[in-house]
């Protein structure tokens, strides 16, 4: 009995304390609606399994190797292409490879760091919420990006855009605040994008339509692979 129980214990993933609030107004309105009708309740139980399934906070196994950067977000890669960084982190004028992931409104949504490093500069600009997957939603939609000095490879940024759906992006870490690579940072409600703008001599690892999970998959890599890496769940 002891072993079914941490076996469902193990099976079952936990949802974000963002999420809480969330469930709990789905809980309610569930019940009020059941008092009015049944089967409304029966709806109202399903938003809120959703509501929770939408908030789950896995854990993730990530590779602890500088050479690699790792998908800040689960969702479909959508472009792979060179851009110019995003104005106001100090950097050159000069193009970056930029990797893009779009998340629906079915992908797990909390962000984790693409490599280890230090937070230079946040900067949030508020824009609009055209659909996150239009290329010039990097440039007008509402965002957040992260200046991130690696160990070793320079300068790296990520961009968290709110999307048509999305209209709340949430950050969990400050400028000056040491990262992990796979450490959570931030969270986006209800379907949105994140951009990784990398160095030119990084090889890109992955392609346009392929599914990345934040925290595992390898983006990128800025030398070959060495045997032996290490691996840290989080």
């Amino acid at each position: 009995m002891h072993s079914l129980i941490d076996t469902i214990r193990g099976s079952l993933c936990p949802v974000h304390k963002q999420g809480y609030l969330f469930v709990f107004i789905a809980l309610v309105v569930t019940l009020i609606l059941r008092g009015f009708w049944s089967p409304l309740g029966w709806i109202g139980l399903i938003i809120t399994l959703w509501i929770a399934y939408f908030f789950r906070d896995p854990t993730r196994v990530t590779p602890q190797d500088v050479n690699l950067v790792i998908s800040p977000a689960d969702g479909k890669i959508s472009q792979v292409t060179k851009a110019l960084p995003p104005r106001g982190l100090d950097l050159p004028e000069e193009p970056m490879t930029r990797i893009s992931i779009f998340m629906n409104v079915f992908d797990c949504h909390v962000n984790r760091s693409p490599a280890a490093g230090a937070i230079r500069k946040i900067l949030y600009h508020k824009g609009v919420f055209l659909n996150a997957e239009l290329d010039k939603a990097s440039e007008e939609n509402e965002r957040m990006a992260y200046l991130l000095d690696t160990a070793g490879h320079g300068p790296m940024v990520f961009v968290q855009i709110a999307g048509f759906v999305a209209r709340r992006i949430v950050s969990f870490v400050g400028e000056g605040q040491r990262l992990d690579a796979g450490e959570r940072f931030g969270l986006i409600r209800f379907g949105s994008r994140l951009d990784v703008y990398l160095p030119d001599s990084v090889d890109v690892m992955v392609g346009i339509g392929q599914r990345a999970v934040a925290g595992e998959t390898v983006l990128a890599s800025f030398a070959e692979p060495e045997t032996g890496h290490v691996f840290k769940a989080s």
